[in-house]
């Protein structure tokens, strides 16, 4: 008898760890990804932000990699705990201290996305769900790029990922800015003086707050640190962006290109419709 997908992928969930705890929003919109959110049995707060359907079930709420305890992962019984920077050295300890097998992942650039996605994927023992996630989140990434080499010109961008102190975007950013057809301004994950953004006058700003949503003050931000005379807000091309899209290292980011695509290029790329959720722009007056 034929056995369909379904009983594939039946077969396939009944190996792999039964009790696993994400300690980061992008390991758990990975696990719901690769189709094993099922085997969630404790995750952050901001974990149920970004992925609602990790708040079903009634699943423990631990801290993150930055405070977790080993009392409290231990209480949710896990056969593996899987966390992400920012790291704090003493939660860390904290987390070894545990006694459960550890993910740790630290990515860096797109590619270093691939590989944890590859790397959850495998320790799930769902490997080829990993690879398709990762060849479906490449197709849609080079097909932006091919799209944003029509546009003529390349603005520059300001991406900030913190704003006391102003703290530019990750490199994954920056690399996602270039496919969308800009220049990323400034150093990436490095803090910029405020004076010198304002200097290289960037043509679009782009406002994405680690655990802010999409709530970054734009108005205040600019009057205060006198970016008013910048093109970008001269023309109105000041936008916030919501933290998931661009500060989780995961298969969210691809939607933070959609966004982020419309922001430099609006003459290609259409606005993201109503249902994709996290995009906010504001006109500075």
């Amino acid at each position: 008898m034929h056995e369909g997908r379904e009983g594939n992928l039946e077969r396939e969930s009944a190996s792999g760890p039964r009790r696993v705890v994400s300690l980061q929003p992008s390991v758990t919109l990975t696990l719901a990804r690769l189709g094993t959110l099922d085997r969630l049995a404790a995750c952050t707060r901001y974990c149920r932000d970004v992925c609602p359907e990790a708040a079903e079930g009634g699943r423990r709420i631990v801290q993150d990699s930055w405070s977790a305890t080993a009392e409290e992962i231990l209480a949710a019984k896990p056969d593996l705990v899987i966390a992400s920077v920012p790291y704090r050295a003493e939660a860390l300890a904290e987390i070894l201290k545990a006694g459960v097998p550890f993910l740790a992942l630290a990515p860096h650039s797109l590619d270093d996305v691939f590989a944890d996605i590859a790397l959850i994927a495998g320790a799930m023992q769902v490997p080829e769900r990993g690879t398709a996630l990762i060849a479906e989140m490449r197709r849609e990434i080079a097909e932006a790029g091919q799209r944003a080499r029509r546009a003529v010109l390349r603005p520059r961008v300001f991406c900030e990922e913190w704003g006391k102190p102003v703290i530019h975007s990750q490199r994954w950013v920056k690399e996602l800015v270039e496919i969308a057809g800009g220049e990323f301004v400034g150093e990436p994950g490095k803090q910029a003086p405020a004076d010198a953004v304002r200097d290289a006058d960037p043509e679009v700003m782009i406002f994405a707050w680690c655990g802010a949503g999409d709530r970054v003050p734009l108005e205040k931000v600019i009057r205060e640190r006198r970016w008013d005379e910048t093109s970008a807000a001269r023309t109105g091309r000041v936008f916030c962006l919501r933290d998931e899209l661009l500060n989780t290292p995961g298969p969210s980011l691809v939607d933070g290109l959609r966004a982020l695509a419309w922001c430099v290029h609006p003459e290609i790329f259409a606005a993201p419709e109503s249902g994709v959720r996290g995009l906010k722009a504001l006109v500075i007056k």
